[in-house]
């Protein structure tokens, strides 16, 4: 099992209403993407950040799966714009060694075929995460 997180601190000046709207946009992955086992979006407790979001995925193919769905990229282009901040780190209890280059090599792979994803990256105050190198 992998389980995908995603921290994010919203910018001072985002409009309430775009930061429900990009809520409403991650909790629809959970709820209609098929591949997610089980989920959580809400307040992220403790830190620097405002909200988050979890994902469980059984494996790298629906890892892949999550990542390149179309509704995926729909959250980036509500959400990103309003983050200051975001950082993305998965846990698995996976035993494949070569699991996190798999992984790494899908997010790269995301941003290689979405230019418009590295721009919005790049606008970010801080973004660290599996294969961001050289963005």
């Amino acid at each position: 099992m992998i389980y995908h997180i995603n921290r994010f601190a919203i910018k001072k000046d985002a409009p309430e209403a775009q930061l429900e709207a990009a809520m409403q946009y991650l909790r629809r992955i959970g709820e209609e993407l098929d591949v997610v086992e089980f989920y959580c979006v809400g307040r992220d407790l403790g830190g620097e950040f405002d909200v988050g979001a979890m994902y469980a995925l059984k494996d790298i193919d629906t890892y892949r799966t999550y990542m390149f769905a179309p509704i995926h990229e729909e959250t980036d282009n509500a959400g990103l714009p309003i983050v200051a901040s975001q950082v993305s780190y998965d846990i698995t209890d996976d035993p494949d060694p070569q699991l996190g280059e798999k992984m790494a090599q899908v997010h790269r792979d995301r941003f290689a075929e979405r230019p418009h994803l590295r721009d919005l990256i790049q606008n970010l105050g801080s973004y660290s995460g599996p294969g961001t190198e050289g963005l």
